[in-house]
């Protein structure tokens, strides 16, 4: 079989999201608006917080670095379905699925590990406040970030080395509307069992750790915050808290679904559905969270609007 003039060995054919294609223009609608929208509101987050002197503290910088990543982490995906919805031609070439692979692995799990740091800052602010400054100095910060970076860039690029040497000989059809582990292995033609354990392990350091982290972290500050005095301080904290928790539910919970679970139980129709959640529904959600729950943000905001309008009277 061809398709052009290459042939069909250099090419994977993404299924896409739904089978029938009388529902293609509607999807199209439908994801160019939640991809402009995520867009936007990681955009003008990051630039908020650049250029907003108050929020020049480590949690903005966290957050920051996070708009960051659902930057690249919905644009890995995205904009290849919204193409393929175009296009009659919906195959990829290996490389352009390997690199897709590794790069939404890699986005992935720094995403996972950096919720984590997240939730450790909300836990030092709230339970040792005199030694935030040391504890989460712009040095650590930094440190932070390039730990999920490196670590997860490392995994993400074992795992893609090691899944694109195996031999694929079956249908080159995969059930998907991207390249992901998953739903690249039914298409090997050996058996995966004891590589599906490396999946797993993998999926409980970068995805479960992390998470219990989180519930650990918040069970302590919860604790901290019910004994606070002050009505304003507990409802600054619980809110703060709550939505860094919605967010990373949201996340974790999806993911672990995908990547903890024996291949025997996979489903294609019930991944792609569980998909749609961590590649494109938590990078819109994210901006608009942790801006319109938390008021530093929205005065940040009304502050440039105020500057703006200013300007404009002049």
């Amino acid at each position: 079989m061809k398709i052009g003039n290459q042939s069909i060995e250099t090419y994977f054919i993404l299924f896409g999201l739904f089978q029938y294609g009388q529902m293609d223009a509607f999807l199209f609608v439908a994801i160019v608006i939640l991809f402009s929208v995520a867009l936007m509101g990681n955009i003008i987050l990051i630039l908020l917080i650049r250029l907003d002197t108050r929020l020049h503290t480590p949690m903005y910088f966290l957050l920051s670095q996070l708009s960051f990543i659902d930057m690249i982490y919905i644009s890995t995906t995205v904009p290849k379905m919204m193409t393929n919805f175009l296009s009659n031609n919906k195959t990829i070439t290996v490389l352009g699925c390997e690199i897709q692979t590794f790069v939404f692995l890699a986005i992935g799990g720094t995403e996972a590990l950096l919720l984590g740091f997240m939730s450790y800052d909300r836990y030092v602010a709230i339970c040792h406040p005199l030694h935030y400054p040391v504890l989460m100095s712009k040095k650590i910060c930094w440190f932070m970030v390039t730990c999920t970076w490196l670590s997860s860039s490392i995994n993400a690029l074992v795992h893609t080395l090691y899944v694109f040497q195996l031999p694929f000989c079956r249908s080159r059809i995969i059930n998907h509307f991207f390249c992901e582990i998953p739903s690249l292995l039914p298409l090997v033609c050996q058996d995966t069992s004891q590589y599906e354990y490396t999946v797993l392990l993998s999926g409980l350091i970068i995805l479960l750790l992390p998470f219990m982290a989180i519930l650990a972290s918040y069970a302590r500050v919860l604790t901290v915050v019910f004994q606070m005095s002050s009505g304003k301080g507990q409802t600054k904290a619980v809110s703060t808290c709550s939505s860094h928790l919605i967010v990373a539910s949201l996340f974790y919970m999806t993911t672990l679904y995908t990547y903890t679970r024996p291949h025997s139980l996979h489903s294609p129709e019930q991944d792609k559905a569980v998909a749609v959640f961590y590649t494109i529904i938590t990078p819109l959600l994210n901006p608009f969270i942790y801006s319109l729950r938390n008021k530093e943000v929205i005065r940040a905001i009304r502050r440039m609007l105020g500057g703006y309008m200013f300007v404009q009277k002049i």
